[in-house]
């Protein structure tokens, strides 16, 4: 919205908030300035009756009422603009101020503090300051937002603006450029994905966050594919870190590396000379997991998921 309006808006609002009586659009003309300069009466009425369409789309309940000289008058009574007292239960409380925890290395980390400590003198039930030193802090839930990609991408979600940003796969030596059109952002074990409809592959795709390089840029236009009510971003994510097993397999991995891959192991033996045989429950998507850990792992069985992991690793090494 051009700052012009914007202004010219806010000057409406405050003159039919501020009120106790109807106004009439003589009486607006001559009290907002925009309203003398618009030029002849034709186009002071238009630009009027925009004006109060675009404050009753925002939510500005505006009465028109008939004077005692026949003409119509506006008025916006507060008792009828005024929103209802906040009320919120302790668990709702806990989930608002672990949001704004969300914020805690990003620019807003004081608006979002700010707006705990209105709450608060709202009525909202006390619960620890996020943004301040607690000796248990170890054990607090917390969601880290380290990623640059973070913040321009939470913003397209919410404007539904597709985003172009280049992307490195887990097996790719290169980033590729994809074009995005983002639905829903979610954190997952520490790591934050963006669900969204890849426009170049025309499919639902889930990017993890550290894997884009380089500036997220916005695009004009509306999204080309409907966006789903439920977006199930984790359930994606877990299927990929083989989180819904159906499978075992058999690998090799040097001892002192590979920590994920050992808490996920249902049996560990040492095999000597620096090595320690695991075996992993996994689904779908292991391949692309063990890949990241190089030199490090060795898949023993199956066959399949070892020629799979072979072949990733041949990309990466002819790219």
């Amino acid at each position: 919205m051009a700052i012009a309006k914007a202004e010219r808006l806010m000057n409406l609002a405050l003159c039919l908030l501020g009120t106790r009586r109807p106004l009439s659009k003589r009486e607006l003309k001559e009290s907002i300035e925009a309203y003398l300069e618009a030029g002849n009466e034709e186009s002071f009425n238009r630009m009027f009756e925009r004006d109060k369409d675009d404050l009753r789309e925002l939510g500005l309940v505006i009465e028109t009422v008939e004077n005692l000289d026949g003409d119509a008058g506006y008025l916006a009574r507060r008792d009828s603009n005024r929103l209802p007292a906040i009320q919120l239960d302790a668990e709702e409380a806990a989930a608002l101020g672990l949001a704004a925890k969300v914020w805690q290395q990003a620019r807003l980390a004081g608006a979002a503090s700010g707006a705990l400590q209105k709450l608060r003198a709202a009525g909202m039930p006390e619960a620890e300051d996020p943004y301040a030193a607690q000796p248990h802090s170890a054990l607090e839930p917390r969601i880290p937002v380290h990623e640059a990609a973070f913040e321009p991408l939470m913003l397209a979600c919410r404007d539904r603006r597709p985003v172009v940003f280049d992307y490195r796969k887990a097996t790719a030596a290169r980033p590729e450029t994809r074009q995005v059109e983002p639905w829903t952002l979610e954190c997952w074990r520490g790591h934050w994905y963006l669900a969204g409809w890849d426009r170049d592959r025309g499919a639902e795709r889930v990017f993890r966050l550290s894997r884009i390089t380089g500036k997220v840029r916005s695009r004009a236009g509306k999204f080309t594919a409907e966006v789903p009510d439920v977006v199930t971003v984790r359930e994606t994510v877990e299927s990929w870190a083989g989180e819904t097993a159906t499978r075992s397999a058999l690998i090799k991995l040097r001892a002192g590396s590979g920590y994920p891959l050992r808490s996920r192991a249902t049996a560990v033996r040492e095999l000597g000379d620096g090595w320690d045989e695991l075996a992993i429950p996994y689904g779908h998507g292991l391949d692309a997991w063990l890949v990241e850990f190089g030199p490090d792992v060795v898949v023993l069985e199956p066959a399949d998921l070892r020629a799979d992991v072979v072949d990733r690793l041949r990309a990466v090494a002819k790219g």
